[in-house]
């Protein structure tokens, strides 16, 4: 099948009983005096957000909000994908791939949408793997499968030259894209961009300013305590499935420490709207992708080390949170935009949306004569 299909959420009722029964039944475990978020999720924060997912969360209104969009449907490489494909009614709008990361879905750009389409044919699709495009089908899902794949999207929804923006793991993937195919990519715009160095080939500071240096140490002592989850789907993603596909409230609790940047009370993060978090998780727990969005982790590990930049102009946005350090960027991507804001957070279009939405139009009046 190489055409789209148009597609409307309508998860069967019998799937939202289940949650609920599951809900309903959760058994929380122990927690010891003196215990806090240093030890992971803390119960009594995770006991609420329960009782709202529980006895307010409206997931009938979730889809009201999705379904408000166009989407589509198709099937790439064996590999059903989903999108929301909305056109601008300006016929000369720049094409746009919007890009997602873990543990999120499209539904976090529902705040940036009604913004975008003003400027761009927006191509959002949910990843290969994740949410509505389903549980990928076989392994062998690493970095070049998923930008040909989106690649081969952007062709069946009729855009051969795009702009590419994208957070977290769509920070990874919309560069890859501009390296396979940069005669098709005019601008990559990135925010929670990773800038790995490369600890194997002698001093990954060789070069860099004192102050990226420092930076580079600063973020490894940080990720030496925060990359527990990062070790265990690159390693044993499989033995966490069983937990994560069985227990929304252990699903809930292994995404919850990245949307509330692992201490709500100290981070200086945005805070993000709980039920953007829920919209999240639940889509996750219905579409039955637990297991395999975070395969990403393992399937993709090419994607932490440095690459060749691709050539194509590249904007970085940095907001609160974000660790990237630019002398380690300027390695892997060719670097025509920086900038820094005070106020945000990893996840962007859900804590800075007008913002992260006025950078990508700035960049693109820029760089690709955008309208």
């Amino acid at each position: 099948m190489t055409e789209l299909t148009p597609f409307t959420v309508d998860v069967p009722e019998a799937d939202l009983d289940d949650l609920r029964r599951r809900l309903a039944a959760t058994r929380l475990p122990d927690a010891p005096r003196g215990i806090d978020w240093s030890s992971g999720v803390e119960r009594g924060y995770l006991a609420e957000l329960l009782r709202v997912w529980r006895d307010e969360f409206d997931w009938r209104a979730v889809e009201k909000r999705l379904n408000a969009w166009p989407q589509v449907t198709t099937t790439i490489d064996g590999q059903p994908v989903h999108a929301v494909h909305a056109r601008s009614d300006h016929a000369d709008a720049v094409p746009l791939l919007l890009l997602h990361g873990w543990p999120s879905t499209p539904a976090d750009f529902l705040l940036v949408l009604p913004a975008l389409v003003e400027r761009f044919h927006v191509v959002a699709p949910s990843l290969p793997g994740s949410g509505l495009s389903g549980p990928t089908l076989e392994v062998g899902w690493d970095l070049d499968r998923y930008a040909r794949t989106l690649l081969e999207l952007m062709s069946r929804a009729g855009h051969e030259r795009f702009v590419v923006q994208g957070g977290d793991w769509g920070a990874l993937i919309g560069p890859h894209l501009a390296r396979l195919a940069p005669e098709r990519v005019a601008l990559v715009h990135v925010n929670a961009l990773a800038t790995p160095a490369d600890w194997r080939s002698g001093d990954p500071t060789t070069g860099l300013s004192e102050e990226d240096a420092a930076q580079v140490f600063a973020l490894g002592a940080l990720w030496e305590v925060r990359s527990g989850y990062a070790t265990i789907m690159g390693t044993r993603p499989q033995t966490l499935a069983y937990a994560l596909a069985d227990s929304p409230v252990g699903l809930l609790a292994w995404h919850l420490e990245w949307f509330v940047d692992y201490d709500p009370g100290t981070t200086a993060q945005t805070p993000v709207d709980p039920v953007a978090i829920l919209t999240d998780v639940t889509t996750t727990w219905l579409t039955g992708t637990a297991a395999s969005s975070g395969r990403i982790y393992r399937e993709c590990h090419d994607a932490f080390v440095p690459h060749e930049p691709s050539g194509v102009p590249t904007a970085v946005a940095c907001f609160t949170g974000d660790h990237t350090v630019r002398g380690l960027a300027e390695r892997s991507h060719r670097i025509v935009r920086w900038r820094r804001y005070d106020t945000g957070g990893h996840f962007a279009s859900l804590q800075a949306p007008e913002l992260l939405v006025a950078d990508l139009v700035e960049a693109c009046e820029e760089h690709v004569s955008a309208r």
